[in-house]
């Protein structure tokens, strides 16, 4: 995969306030397009005609959690090179550590300040140049 400019971003989120927050931030102040998902399954209908170019993925979601949707995404030959940043509450260091050896390319830690949102995604977006 190329290095390419950052564009499009899937959201899949299960708290409607949050999901709210994160499009509003991504949209309006990072002039992202963005697509928003509530749940696992609502992200893998949407995924089997749509490749965003970066994965926004809530850790703690019901039914399926993120971690597990993950695996689901990496099974998906057109999704297994998208990728993923985990947004969670759960901030402890081997915590972090687990998700980051899942191989996302970053976790972003919740309460986010909404302004700061747009560019922390791009820094973790830019890091893949390096990668």
């Amino acid at each position: 995969m190329g290095f390419r400019d950052l564009t499009t971003i899937l959201v899949i989120e299960d708290e409607e306030d949050i999901r709210k927050i994160v499009h509003i931030a991504l949209e309006n102040v990072g002039g992202f397009k963005v697509e928003l998902c509530a749940s696992a399954h609502e992200a893998i209908e949407l995924l089997n005609g749509y490749t965003p170019d970066l994965i926004i993925l809530d850790v703690m979601m019901p039914v399926m959690d993120g971690p597990s949707l993950l695996t689901e995404i990496r099974k998906t030959d057109h999704l297994n090179d998208i990728p993923v940043i985990f947004m969670t509450a759960k901030v402890q260091s081997h915590e972090i550590e687990a998700y980051t050896n899942m191989g996302v390319l970053g976790v972003i830690t919740k309460p986010f300040d909404p302004v700061s949102l747009p560019q922390q995604i791009r820094d973790f977006w830019l890091s893949m140049e390096t990668i």
